[in-house]
């Protein structure tokens, strides 16, 4: 069936097209995967970008990758909804954040939209500026507003089953899509910004993100390097799947992309080239 955030896959081999009707939920088809990183040369990276006046931070940094990497690699931008495989349109990575650094502040959530084309620093100015419109703002969120108009209507547990029944079958219009932070090709928690480790963080059957990203806090780790245990400042990145989405050898793939990046981060600084007919994006 159509959707408006997406495109029906139909020349997709029969066991591809199986899965999902053998894995109906998402939370059933969760794989988890983690990756050490050694952050000396991205600290190094922002701090000349910084002394060249640039504003670039690790949150930056990251979101520039994944938004790379999505573009580079189409089938991470899939979704799977009703037993059927779309491809979506447009790249999008969603975040909750908190207000204010405290317990009792609120939690709100943001979500990004790329084209894919972008370099690290269009990304750093798209990030800051939705921050700056949506949790720096004293008014609500449009997500905000939404949830708070479904929390004070009677019978929110049908209401919510409904619009999940709509979401199945591509019946929940766009303006919801638009703003649902579960609509998302990616889910980023950036448990760095309060100095927790990472978590392999659930996926959520509503809406359709099929990758979530815990980025960790930079800690002494000791690794092996030139035959040599050494000790190092790194962080560590928890990645949960859905395995529908794709196969392991391409999420295996995608990730040396991400170590790709992460060891010269200067590649981030190019615009990508018009996508190919494959889908798939080549740098200059």
């Amino acid at each position: 069936m159509k959707r408006c955030d997406g495109r029906l896959l139909r020349s997709i081999g029969p066991f591809e097209k199986m899965i999902p009707y053998i894995m109906t939920r998402r939370s059933d088809a969760q794989v988890f995967a983690k990756q050490l990183i050694c952050t000396d040369k991205i600290s190094a990276y922002l701090k000349e970008k910084r002394q060249q006046g640039r504003n670039i931070r690790f949150l930056h940094f990251f979101i520039a990758i994944y938004v790379r990497v999505i573009a580079e690699r189409p089938y991470l931008n899939r979704f799977v909804m009703n037993s059927r495989l779309y491809e979506r349109d447009g790249i999008f990575i969603s975040m909750a954040v908190k207000r204010s650094l405290n317990d009792e502040a609120e939690e709100t959530t943001v979500k990004f939209s790329f084209t894919g084309r972008e370099n690290v620093f269009e990304v750093a100015e798209i990030v800051e500026r939705k921050i700056r419109e949506g949790i720096l703002s004293s008014a609500s969120s449009n997500v905000d507003r939404i949830a708070s108009m479904i929390m004070s209507l009677p019978g929110k547990k049908v209401l919510v089953g409904i619009l999940k029944a709509m979401d199945r079958h591509s019946l929940l219009p766009k303006l919801l899509i638009n703003v649902s932070p579960f609509h998302t090709s990616l889910f980023f928690t950036y448990l760095k910004s309060i100095n927790l480790d990472y978590i392999y963080h659930h996926l959520y059957d509503f809406g359709t993100t099929g990758i979530f990203v815990a980025l960790g806090k930079v800690k002494k780790v000791p690794v092996a390097e030139d035959n040599a245990v050494v000790v190092k400042s790194c962080c560590e990145i928890g990645y949960t799947l859905d395995e529908r989405i794709c196969d392991g050898l391409y999420f295996a793939n995608s990730l040396k992309l991400v170590k790709k990046y992460l060891e010269d981060p200067w590649l981030l600084e190019k615009a990508p080239a018009d996508k190919a007919r494959t889908g798939k994006v080549i740098l200059h």
